[in-house]
Order: C-alpha cells, then structure tokens, then sequence
C-alpha cells in the first residue's frame, strides 16, 4: 500500500467538517496560528505534499509551487477570488486550482445590502456619535439619510453575487440595471452601458473580479460621473477601487456615501488610517461571507475539491479558463 496522500492546509481553526473529511484520507499538514504563515513557511508547510488548501489572500505563484514539488496536483482555494493565484504558473506546473463559487452569493448580497442601508441612511455616523455619548435629544434634522426603497440600482458586473442583489433589490421596490458584456436584460435587471449606469444610478454596487482590467475601475473619473447624491458599494476586491479618489470625494462632498468590505491592504486596523476617518464610509473586515455555514461550506467545497483531483477525477469548481484535471492517465468524469 502506498502512502496517504499530503495535503496543506494553510490557516487553523478552519470552520465546518472539511478538514475532518481530508484528515479521512490524508495526511493533513496544518499551519497551526492563526495569523497567517509567511511566504517562507508556505513554502515549507507546502514541501512534498499532493494537494494544498488555502486561504484567497494566500500568494500561489511559482515559488510555491516550486517549494512544493513535483508531486503538487492541485490547490484549492476557500474563496470565491482568487486573484492572489499566478494562472499562468498554475498551468505550467500543471497543477489543478479551484475555487469557492456558489456556496457564498446568497450571503455576500445580505451583506451588500447592509452596506447600501448603512451607508445611505447614515447609520454607521449614528452609532459612533451614540457611542462618543452624544445623543442628548432627539432632532428632526439629525442623521438624515436617502432612502434605498425605490432607489436606482447599478450592478457593474452580473455573476451569482449580483443576481442575488437583484433579487433582494425587487422587494425594495428598486429599479435594477447592470453592466456586463455578454449578460443581457432579464426579469430583474436591464443591461446598459458603464457611464449610462454610472450617470444614472443612486447606487453603486460593483461584482467584478480583479483583474489588471478591473484594477482601478472605479478612479476619479467614474466618480465625477457619479450623482453627487450617489452610494457606492464595494464587496469585491479592493484594488477595483482607487482608495484615494474615493476618500477625496466623499470628503469633498462629490459623492454621498460609500461602504466597503474589502480593501486595497488587507488586513487594516491602525486608527489613523484614512479609510477609518470619513464620517460617510462603512468599511467592514471583509465579513461577506462570514456565517457559519457559509463558511463551513467553503471550506468543505475546497476540501472535496481536493479530493476530487486526487482520486484522479474532474474538480468540482475549477477556476475558469484552468483545467480541471491532473494529467497522469486517470479518469476525467466520476
């Protein structure tokens, strides 16, 4: 009998059964902090094993791979992004890399629709000043806010996460529309053309990938484009945003309000950052798809994933436009 196959695992205290379904069949080498390894100890931890299980703000580029070695078959992100994945060393090392998609669009657009309330009705300014202890009297003209009920939504970008949002804004009574190319009109939202979306919409909610297209998508022109009454709302990927033009005009007044759950540099949690010092900006620690099952469940997709390569058949959910098998004679369909 030959050995059990070696998989990374590259974070602790991973939620759901994953790991007890990968510890089943392998040999699980675990990172055991919490904080994330280095790329040094990555590269260590991922030293001879079969298959590996990571994090989407895990680098996977050429060196881990090569740290890995030749036996490396597959790499399987807890994570719907993965931006952080080199493709292109991927394919030359031929080793199969998946993602999380599905199992979290329903409760990333909860949280998408959070952002749209909080930002737009103030609220997150409200708690703060409840909470410097200067609520001393209720007034009419305190905290006014734009209502999101009957409001024109844009979605730049129309995948899983932004046809949930869709359905979500039909309750609120919302006029949807959405831009991207190749996803045209349907019962929930119209199709249009970006600066038309821009111009023309009261939020803002962005869906996109980030991409060296993407990268910056939203600057300082798209923003003057904006109605100065407008919301934008960013559950993507930070780097979509330029963070600074964003700053300026919500601080300038160009723009009513933003609320993020992902940012350029993550994590971020010095005081004196300037994404923490605009009254009209939520930012969130990248929560989108933090519920417990939700969570479970990426974890345990990324898990059978791995297991799929390894038992020679088709992963469950490559990453497009990768294979979805390791090339050694096996079969390719369960």
């Amino acid at each position: 009998m030959g050995r059990r196959p070696r998989v990374m695992v590259s974070r602790a205290g991973l939620p759901g059964r994953g790991l007890e379904l990968l510890a089943e069949r392998c040999e699980v080498v675990e990172w055991d902090e919490r904080t994330p390894p280095t790329a040094a100890e990555l590269h260590r931890l991922a030293k001879d094993c079969d298959g590996a299980l990571v994090l989407g703000t895990d680098l996977v580029d050429s060196a881990l791979l090569d740290a890995a070695g030749a036996d490396l078959r597959v790499v399987a992100l807890a994570s719907m992004g993965f931006d952080a994945v080199d493709q292109e060393a991927a394919r030359e090392h031929k080793v199969v890399v998946t993602h999380t998609p599905h199992v979290l669009a329903e409760t990333t657009a909860d949280i998408v629709l959070s952002l749209m309330l909080m930002s737009r009705r103030r609220l997150g300014a409200a708690i703060d000043s409840m909470r410097r202890g200067e609520w001393r009297t209720f007034q009419m003209d305190v905290f006014l806010g734009l209502d999101v009920h009957g409001a024109t939504l844009g979605l730049i970008g129309y995948g899983q996460i932004a046809h949930a949002v869709a359905k979500r804004a039909a309750a609120f009574g919302m006029n949807v529309q959405h831009h991207n190319p190749g996803k045209p009109s349907d019962s929930l939202s119209r199709s249009v053309e970006l600066e038309e979306l821009l111009r023309t919409s009261d939020i803002v909610s962005l869906h996109v990938p980030l991409t060296p297209l993407t990268r910056n998508l939203i600057g300082a022109r798209e923003l003057a484009m904006m109605k100065p009454t407008a919301t934008l709302v960013n559950t993507s990927r930070g780097g979509v945003v330029d963070e600074s033009a964003l700053i300026g005009a919500l601080r300038t007044g160009r723009l009513h309000s933003a609320g993020l759950d992902v940012m350029v540099d993550e994590p971020r949690s010095e005081p004196t950052d300037p994404l923490f010092g605009v009254p009209n900006l939520v930012v969130l620690p990248h929560v989108g798809s933090a519920t417990e099952a939700t969570r479970a469940a990426m974890v345990e997709l990324a898990a059978r994933n791995v297991l799929a390569v390894l038992d020679g058949f088709e992963a469950m959910t490559p990453v497009p436009g990768t294979p979805a098998t390791h090339d050694r004679g096996r079969p390719t369909a369960r």
